[in-house]
């Protein structure tokens, strides 16, 4: 049997990780952060500089636990769960009840955007159609159950809540079947990428 942490003395999947993670888009808002950085020294000055950088030191030092266990709950959910099981709820044959599926695990889905862009993700590599994916993300956004407790009912009261509540129920499954009619071609990885990232597990 190999070692479960095998994979982290090949090279391949270091190289792969760090083109990942340091890719394009990285350097990208990497650029646009320094130039802002530039630009307040220079029209706030050094105190506000050094504020605002250590405003995003603590921001940064708050979020990475929550990322860091949303990840590795999905990495789990992903290697538990049969794909088979998935595809069959929400994938391309689920039709109409997919995506009532899926907007009922959007709207019980807890956390911010590390959990539930990382469930999606999950989704979509167990066979999710588009549709299905769109409506959870959906619901996720807009009828999130911490949401309404913690935003809607302390700030704009119980009875906004419910007609917000109301109102934006049938919009994730709106958008799902929108998504789905739209003649486009999602991809998100290819299934052999998938399989080598999976290890491998012998009885």
């Amino acid at each position: 049997m190999p070692a479960p942490l095998a994979f982290l003395k090949d090279p391949d999947w270091r190289r792969e990780v760090l083109s990942d993670a340091f890719g394009k888009g990285f350097w990208g808002f990497f650029a646009a952060a320094a130039a802002l950085g530039v630009v307040c020294w220079l029209v706030r000055g050094q105190e506000a500089f050094v504020a605002a950088l250590w405003q995003d030191l603590v921001l940064l030092a708050g979020l990475m636990p929550r990322v860091i266990v949303a990840l590795s709950i999905a990495s789990l959910v992903f290697y538990m769960l049969p794909r088979d099981r998935i595809s069959g709820l929400v994938g391309q044959e689920s039709g109409f009840r997919g995506l009532l599926v899926a907007t009922a695990a959007g709207t019980v889905t807890p956390g911010g955007p590390s959990s539930a862009y990382a469930l999606l993700a999950v989704l979509g590599a167990a066979g999710a159609d588009r549709g299905a994916m769109v409506a959870y993300i959906t619901a996720w956004a807009l009828l999130g159950v911490q949401r309404i407790l913690v935003w809607d009912v302390p700030f704009m009261g119980a009875e906004f809540a419910i007609l917000r509540l109301f109102v934006s129920l049938p919009l994730p499954v709106i958008a799902g079947l929108v998504a789905r009619r739209l003649p486009l071609t999602l991809r998100l990885r290819d299934d052999d990428a998938a399989e080598r990232d999976r290890p491998e597990v012998r009885t």
